[in-house]
């Protein structure tokens, strides 16, 4: 990264990160508002150009990750509520109906709703401590790594071939400075 990095390129790149939260106001906010900032300032600073990446590969890897949670249980809570119509059964009795559920498909359904409510608000719960960090990293002029991210932007190969020399020149120096 670079040698100084700025009080604006700080607060840019914390303002990116924290432009993520514009979900809660408009649909898609995650994406679109980090996205605006960081297009517009990523060929200034390498600095706002790495938080910027990072926080739309996170909010993409998040989004992929909710629609997974979704496709993967729609067969389950369909599958166990055609389970629980079709093992009704009903009584008359003294001009009364009354009907017998299978409790079983009924707690099974229930069961995957806990586990998959538990999920999604984990999920929700690691944006939101995750977007955190990396927002006060970024205001301390510090690098943050989200977990669980999926890199669909990719640094380009000067920046890559860049950051390799920076890393290769501090370690010669490190190991003269030793010696």
């Amino acid at each position: 990264m670079e040698s100084t990095v700025t009080t604006h390129q700080k607060n840019l790149s914390t303002f990116i990160h924290l432009s993520t939260f514009s979900k809660w106001f408009i649909p898609f906010g995650n994406l679109i508002a980090p996205l605006i900032l960081w297009s517009a300032q990523k060929n200034k600073s390498r600095f706002v150009d790495k938080h910027g990446r990072d926080a739309i590969n996170f909010q993409l890897s998040i989004l992929i990750y909710t629609i997974a949670l979704v496709v993967i249980s729609i067969p389950f809570f369909v599958w166990q509520i055609i389970k629980l119509e079709g093992s009704n059964t009903h009584i008359t009795f003294n001009d009364h109906f009354h009907t017998h559920g299978d409790f079983a498909s009924a707690s099974t359904l229930l069961i995957i709703a806990i586990i998959v409510g538990t999920l999604a608000i984990g999920l929700a719960i690691l944006e939101i401590v995750s977007v955190i960090s990396a927002a006060i990293k970024a205001s301390n002029g510090e690098n943050y790594k989200y977990p669980f991210t999926i890199n669909f932007i990719k640094a380009s190969v000067t920046e890559e071939a860049i950051s390799h020399e920076e890393n290769d020149t501090q370690g010669t120096e490190d190991s003269e400075s030793q010696q």
